[in-house]
């Protein structure tokens, strides 16, 4: 399977440059409008699908991103793995701001936010105890590494509702869990990607110390903006190196996110919701391919 590679941009990050051969469509999905157009194209041969998560001129706020329908957009379009970028604030000294994370745990602490394609009529429990593809994150750190882009692989990611940030209590509690950084957009994305057997990684850019921090000001939203813009050079110098290095074949995950649906689904066939099916066409395409199953 040829690799088609999606890079979702967060906060500040709204274009992929370096991009040949641009075409932009809106894809049509059954959960609703994307959160904008798709920008197609390549770098070095390699196919990449760009989508801007808050939409062009951040009109999205973290609970109002269509999530299901950004993922099943790039499903639709091919894409085999993911690449997220968003903003972060930080719990440790160590992470400061400036530095890329490379998360590879999600805490989940959203809650008006629709986090599965499932439900009544066809009902599957994934596993999420390895949300991140680990050999789509080496590939990450290893384009850091080259681009000499401070990068630090591992860490936990808690996300929250928003859009307020967090309260000083709620900063500590989670600094004392021992948990690396916080946001608001990592989940449900996380959990759809694996549904729809989309290799995941996210590239969380620390903005801020959140508020724990007794040297520093509480974040805002200035300053935020202000350290994501002297990030954005760096995520496109990373990003485009990921690109002009990645293999052409889609390479088998190791934690089976590409498979991720072979044993999840508990419904029998004969006992699935039509009109369910019908919505799930692009986010089972594999597993029914695989099952010798209709791709209704």
């Amino acid at each position: 399977m040829a690799a088609i590679v999606g890079i979702i941009g967060g906060s500040g990050v709204y274009d992929l440059p370096g991009l040949e051969n641009v075409s932009e469509r809106r894809v049509e999905t059954p959960w609703g409008a994307p959160s904008d157009a798709l920008r197609f194209g390549e770098i070095a041969g390699t196919k990449a699908v760009f989508l801007p998560r808050h939409g062009r001129g951040h009109a999205l706020s973290p609970s109002g991103i269509n999530y299901r329908a950004n993922i099943d957009a790039l499903k639709r379009a091919g894409v085999t793995d993911i690449v997220s970028i968003s903003a972060c604030g930080s719990f440790k000294s160590e992470l400061y701001p400036g530095l890329f994370v490379l998360v590879d745990q999600f805490v989940d602490r959203t809650f008006g936010r629709q986090s599965s394609f499932f439900g009544n009529g066809c009902v599957a429990h994934v596993s999420l105890a390895h949300p991140v593809a680990p050999r789509l994150s080496a590939r990450v750190l290893e384009a850091a590494e080259k681009e000499n882009i401070p990068c630090v692989a591992g860490g936990t990611y808690v996300c929250m509702e928003g859009p307020q940030f967090s309260s000083y209590a709620e900063s500590l509690t989670y600094k004392a869990a021992g948990y690396d950084v916080i946001g608001m957009t990592a989940l449900p994305e996380a959990k759809l990607a694996r549904e729809a057997e989309i290799s995941y990684a996210t590239v969380a850019m620390v903005t801020d110390f959140d508020c724990w921090h007794p040297e520093h000001d509480n974040v805002d939203v200035a300053a935020v903006i202000a350290v994501v813009r002297k990030n954005a050079e760096a995520a496109s110098r990373l990003l485009s190196r990921l690109l002009r290095d990645f293999p052409k074949e889609h390479e088998p995950c190791p934690v089976g996110s590409d498979r991720a649906l072979d044993n999840a689904i508990l419904t029998a066939p004969e006992a699935r919701d039509p009109e369910l099916l019908k919505k799930l066409d692009a986010v089972m395409a594999g597993f029914n391919v695989r099952q010798g199953l209709p791709n209704r």
